[in-house]
């Protein structure tokens, strides 16, 4: 064991979509952090089983842990300033995918019988202030 160099190695966080798990990978990488994803190929292949496998997750050394963490928590404070609900003005809000959509209980329904073959799920902003469910287009999302 004389020359064995064991670092620990964390989960810094876990992603949904192979989307927000590289560019969270990306900017660490920008900012000389060195990190990989776990369980990407298998999400990317079968999605469904995300909850499952407890999805994509971004690994870390210990030692830049701290770091990465508040490099990622600026990112997504800076999003979430990017954002106002239209009805009470705040910035507590974050994109989900909503129940409330026929079309996303029968995305769940098809994927259940179908596999793979699922149908995409519709993304709202949700206000965690006033409960308000909006949608933004790109065009007002870059607006400043």
């Amino acid at each position: 064991m004389g020359g064995s160099h064991n670092t620990e190695i964390l989960i810094l966080n876990a992603y949904n979509n192979y989307v927000d798990a590289h560019i969270a990978r990306g900017v660490l990488e920008e900012e000389g952090i060195h990190c990989w994803l776990q369980d990407e190929n298998t999400l990317t292949i079968d999605p469904i089983l995300t909850n499952a496998v407890g999805g994509i997750k971004v690994m870390v050394r210990k030692e830049d842990a701290q770091k990465a963490w508040d490099i990622l928590e600026r990112i997504k404070q800076e999003q979430k300033a990017a954002v106002t609900c239209p009805k009470c003005g705040s910035h507590n809000t974050e994109k989900v995918s909503t129940p409330r959509k026929p079309m996303n209980w029968l995305s769940a329904i098809t994927t259940f019988f179908l596999g793979e073959y699922a149908i995409a799920v519709d993304m709202m902003h949700h206000c965690f202030d006033c409960g308000h469910e909006f949608k933004i287009t790109e065009e007002e999302n870059n607006v400043e």
